[in-house]
């Protein structure tokens, strides 16, 4: 019950708007063939940040290469860090107040994934 009222808390006060702007730049991002696999992770956080209680973000296993290291490299430097700064602040600034203190661990939970997207799974 907590889980499903604190998502719908979360969509009135902001998941909504953070999913589409998430949404709207994975759709950018994949109107050109090399952003395809960002947009895809830009889908995943989409989704997160829309619905985040009851998900938690967790390393893949089994093999990945050196393909997700170098495109978390890439993600890093180009918006990643933003992100996971973005979300950073936030959490920090909604853990001031007791009540914020589950939202704010959910702006954790997506800066964890906005960090190093690739090879993450929820």
């Amino acid at each position: 019950m907590f889980k499903f009222l604190g998502n719908i808390l979360w969509i009135i006060f902001g998941g909504l708007c953070v999913a589409v702007e998430y949404a709207t730049g994975a759709i950018a991002a994949c109107m050109t063939i090399v952003g395809i696999p960002f947009g895809m992770q830009l889908f995943k956080l989409a989704v997160l940040a829309l619905w985040p209680f009851g998900n938690e973000v967790a390393v893949m296993s089994g093999k990945h290469g050196c393909l997700h290291t170098i495109f978390n490299i890439i993600w890093l430097f180009t918006g990643g860090l933003c992100i996971a700064l973005t979300h950073l602040a936030f959490g920090l600034l909604l853990c001031i107040t007791i009540v914020g203190i589950p939202f704010g661990k959910q702006h954790f939970k997506l800066m964890k994934l906005a960090f190093t997207p690739f090879g993450r799974a929820f």
